[in-house]
């Protein structure tokens, strides 16, 4: 009884088994039916969203602006020197003028200073606006003469009057200078000694011709031995013939004696306006002939020079402050001196010496500086906006760039800054309608909505705002893109 039992329960156990298995291939086959897409509608499946605006939310912050450039380090105020004549007597013999001590790179040069010898004779560097152009001595005058005895008078060796007369006093002075630096001055020469010992022969002559006449007959009023007719009238034509050779020999004799004495020759001097200087380049040889400039000078102050574009220098100002940061991190301070090419600098420089104690110095030329005291890169800058603009900063303390001349280094200018924190958009969102306005566009509750702005300040990528005739607040989102 148990095995007929038992026979139709495992039946009944392999139909359920049967019928779940179909049922689970049913399943199965209905979900792959389901994840199965034609080529259409995969692709359709992976078409992108449709593309909506991109927005920035309006901020608040006070907004600096500035013009950052690289520069290079130098030493300012580059200048060349070239000699404005021989040095020493150049009447004396034919010896060709030779470098025969160099000058010294990196050398400082303060007044009176040697910047070099040729032919054994000194080049001296004397502070003045007037560029020697000939040699000086007794009998000159001029503005050149009096910035002479100017410098001997600040040099120590006081010429007396600064007359702009070269006379006795100026003579001693140059004397006395250049005893002190070891040097012979230069006093007259073989052709002028010469010359005065002829000129003082010819008035020997005349006095003795004079003596002659004199007694040979007198005057015709002195009485003396009988005379035939009309002698007396021919011995006073004598004697007034030799009174006039006597006067015109002292005459000449006296000229020459006022040009005779000690000589500062052209080559022998180097005036420049400001002193102290400092020796950049060399370009002579020892042994050269003097053929051109023999060197370059620069001033002792440390200036970076760098360019920005043309834009970027309309809102350049000098006397702005620019900060200086070195390769290495460390930062200066310094003052934009020029923008613009060297003609924006004109009318600053002069000689210093004004109306000192001298009384009345050299040419009166120092003015000081001839600008308005508010230059801008608008006067110089060129007309197209990318094009180039040379800057200058001027650093009084230059610290870590004292020893970086020819490095580089970056300069960072504020041009301008809010006074409060302001409202701000990127400047992408800023657009400009056909008439000028400018607008952004708000996205609001679903909706772009147009709001007229007027723009400021603009820094870094950001651009003041404020709302005009409608309604902008901070976090506002503003459309930058689509």
């Amino acid at each position: 009884m148990s095995r007929l039992r038992s026979g139709p329960a495992r039946r009944s156990r392999q139909v359920a088994v049967i019928v779940g298995v179909v049922a689970v291939v049913g399943v199965g086959g209905w979900f792959t039916g389901m994840q199965m897409q034609s080529p259409a509608d995969a692709a359709a499946a992976h078409q992108p969203p449709k593309a909506g605006s991109v927005t920035v939310a309006v901020a608040r912050q006070k907004l600096t602006a500035t013009v950052v450039a690289q520069g290079e380090v130098k030493f300012g105020a580059p200048q060349g020197i070239s000699l404005s004549g021989p040095v020493g007597s150049s009447g004396d013999d034919e010896t060709a003028q030779r470098v025969t001590k160099l000058p010294t790179e990196g050398q400082t040069l303060d007044e009176g200073s040697v910047l070099m010898q040729v032919s054994g004779r000194p080049v001296f560097v004397l502070r003045g606006s007037v560029p020697m152009y000939r040699s000086l001595g007794p009998g000159g005058s001029g503005d050149d003469v009096r910035q002479l005895q100017s410098a001997l008078r600040r040099i120590g060796h006081d010429p007396g009057a600064v007359s702009g007369n070269y006379r006795e006093g100026t003579a001693a002075a140059v004397g006395r200078w250049y005893e002190s630096k070891g040097y012979e001055p230069q006093s007259p020469g073989v052709a002028d000694r010469q010359q005065r010992a002829d000129l003082e022969s010819a008035v020997s002559t005349a006095q003795l011709e004079l003596v002659q006449v004199q007694s040979g007959g007198g005057d015709g009023q002195d009485g003396g031995t009988a005379s035939a007719p009309g002698s007396a009238e021919a011995e006073a034509l004598q004697l007034r013939s030799a009174r006039q050779r006597l006067d015109q020999a002292n005459a000449a004799l006296n000229a020459f004696r006022a040009t005779y004495g000690t000589k500062v020759p052209a080559g022998e001097v180097v005036f420049l306006p400001d002193l102290p200087v400092r020796v950049d380049k060399v370009k002579v040889k020892l042994g050269d002939s003097l053929d051109g400039e023999v060197a370059t000078v620069t001033s002792s102050d440390v200036v970076v020079q760098a360019t920005v574009p043309g834009a970027d220098s309309a809102a350049l100002r000098k006397g702005m402050e620019a900060r200086i940061e070195t390769l290495d991190g460390r930062e200066v301070r310094g003052v934009v001196s020029r923008v613009g090419g060297a003609g924006a600098a004109a009318g600053q420089g002069g000689d210093k010496d004004g109306a000192g104690s001298d009384g009345g110095d050299e040419t009166g030329a120092a003015t000081g500086d001839g600008g308005t005291g508010d230059e801008t890169g608008a006067e110089s800058g060129p007309a197209d906006p990318t094009a180039p603009v040379p800057l200058e900063i001027s650093v009084a303390d230059p610290g870590p760039l004292r020893n970086q001349s020819g490095g580089v280094a970056k300069v960072t200018i504020e041009v301008g800054a809010s006074k409060d924190s302001v409202l701000v958009v990127p400047v992408a969102a800023v657009r400009t309608s056909a008439d000028g306005k400018a607008r952004v566009q708000v996205r609001r509750d679903g909706r772009t909505i147009t709001v007229p702005v007027t723009v400021g300040l603009a820094a870094a990528g950001l651009v003041e705002v404020t709302p005009d005739g409608g309604s902008l607040d901070e976090g506002d989102q503003v459309v930058v893109g689509q």
